[in-house]
């Protein structure tokens, strides 16, 4: 995967639609992203994501994109190094750290998570990496069951940065992350923006962040332009969320405050109406999981 990235990267190569293993799945990314069908010239990678709807759409992802995305993500860590990849290649945060390692001229380190995430080949895992800048990109359950393990909590604090992203992270296991000396960026992004493109809240070099009018004053729909976006859709849904040209309306509700920091309130399809306002299940969940005798919790209306 490794060298077949290379090739579209600097545009030798044909286009890749990296999918999973599973056969029926590659059958159906197969039909729905139209592979072997014509595309254009300037497409490096199609990564397939469905969103809401179920149906794949598959984004089209430039080399330039994917360049950018890399680029500010090394520039907002500190530097280029070597990254461990513990997430499936086919998805945009493996496909990413294969494509900050192209750039940086390392070769990552692979855990196999095809039967789950082991915790216990973590450390060694981590060692591999060698000296210089090491990093690794993991979603919030990889982390939470990291830190059960002693060891595994050891290795991850060696690390410049733990890129979390694949959705919100409860709070416990962040102070957890904190309390363990585990430097954690929480990432915001998707396949239409070739990855995680907010990091802590705060934009990359590049990426753009505005709001829709929402409901309640102060919020609104997450629309996001710059350098990293997706030219678009392979099979494009009606409405088209690239409709607005260099720009992606995203299914996201969330706050900018006055220091442009952006908070992410949940999706805009699980707000409940309730006594005349409108609640999102996120920030309710999270106070609820600050509590000493709540274990976990869901909100829903």
């Amino acid at each position: 995967m490794l060298a077949a990235l290379e090739g579209v990267l600097d545009g030798r190569d044909a286009p890749l639609a990296p999918v999973p293993a599973d056969l029926r799945e590659i059958e159906l990314l197969t039909t729905a992203l139209r592979i072997g069908e014509e595309i254009d010239d300037d497409i490096a990678l199609v990564v397939s994501t469905s969103g809401t709807t179920g149906t794949p759409k598959g984004a089209m992802l430039t080399p330039a994109a994917l360049i950018a995305s890399a680029s500010a993500s090394h520039d907002r860590l500190g530097g280029p190094g070597t990254w461990l990849l513990a997430l499936p290649a086919h998805h945009i945060a493996g496909v990413q750290v294969l494509v900050r390692s192209v750039l940086a001229g390392t070769v990552p380190v692979e855990m196999d998570v095809s039967a789950g995430f082991d915790v216990a080949e973590l450390p060694t895992a981590i060692a591999e990496l060698g000296s210089g800048r090491r990093y690794a990109s993991l979603v919030a359950t990889q982390l939470a069951k990291a830190l059960l393990d002693p060891a595994a909590t050891a290795a991850l604090a060696e690390l410049d940065a733990v890129l979390l992203g694949g959705g919100p992270a409860p709070r416990p296991v962040l102070e957890g992350a904190a309390s363990a000396g585990v430097r954690v960026v929480r990432t915001y992004g998707s396949s239409e923006t070739s990855g995680g493109c907010v990091y802590d809240g705060v934009p990359l070099d590049g990426v753009e962040v505005r709001l829709e009018d929402g409901a309640e004053p102060g919020e609104g729909r997450i629309v996001i332009g710059g350098a990293t976006l997706a030219k678009g859709y392979r099979n494009p849904p009606d409405p088209d969320p690239f409709a607005e040209p260099g720009w992606f309306r995203t299914d996201d509700l969330g706050t900018v405050d006055e220091s442009g920091r952006l908070r992410v309130l949940g999706r805009i399809d699980e707000a409940i109406s309730t006594g005349g306002l409108t609640v999102m299940p996120a920030p309710v969940e999270a106070v609820l999981a600050r509590h000493p005798a709540v274990a976990d919790c869901a909100v829903f209306g």
